[in-house]
């Protein structure tokens, strides 16, 4: 069995939608965390060692961070639409797009919610290539990789669903969150 350990209003909410859209069994363990506001704190409960989420629980292994877990999922499920599993020629763009949110997308809207660009020519040029890229691949296709969503754009729908102002107004990307706003997520909202 999976164990979720989760906080809601988090980026674990994004692995609970793509947990359900996986069709996997699980449970949830809910946490408490430090919130960006200073409001909450550590939950002694939490394996994750910077006692943030999300992490996942399986076989008494403890998997942390979103891009490891979301790699460990495609593993477990890897003949879900969903994934690319090792072996299938877009494996290497799969992983590309798991780690880019992680490395790259989520650093670039951090600096624009910290106010940074414009002081900073580095960041900002990042964040403009990350918009850039971003309004790009979805122009061309649907979906990061294709026709049909894949474990990334679970990534990219929940950060629209929490901070699309941080992002350009573009058609594309409404466009986009509309298409990823998908039952199961409204279901998890208390939506649908």
């Amino acid at each position: 069995m999976l164990t979720l350990v989760h906080a809601p209003m988090s980026r674990s909410e994004m692995m609970r939608v793509i947990l359900e859209e996986l069709g996997a069994e699980y449970d949830i363990r809910e946490v408490t965390v430090y919130r960006r506001d200073g409001s909450g704190g550590e939950d002694p409960d939490n394996p994750h060692p910077h006692k943030q989420v999300p992490a996942l629980i399986h076989n008494d292994a403890v998997i942390w961070e979103q891009s490891a877990i979301a790699i460990y999922l495609s593993e477990l499920y890897p003949d879900s639409p969903l994934v690319r599993a090792p072996g299938h020629p877009e494996r290497g763009p799969f992983l590309s797009w798991i780690s880019w949110y992680a490395a790259t997308f989520e650093h670039a809207l951090i600096a624009k919610f910290d106010g940074v660009l414009d002081d900073n020519p580095g960041k900002k040029r990042m964040y403009e290539r990350v918009c850039t890229l971003v309004e790009k691949q979805l122009i061309a296709h649907d979906y990061l990789m294709g026709d049909a969503p894949t474990i990334p754009d679970f990534f990219l729908a929940g950060a629209l669903n929490f901070v699309r102002d941080l992002l350009p107004q573009s058609d594309v990307l409404d466009a986009y969150a509309t298409r990823m706003d998908r039952p199961i997520a409204r279901r998890l909202r208390g939506q649908g």
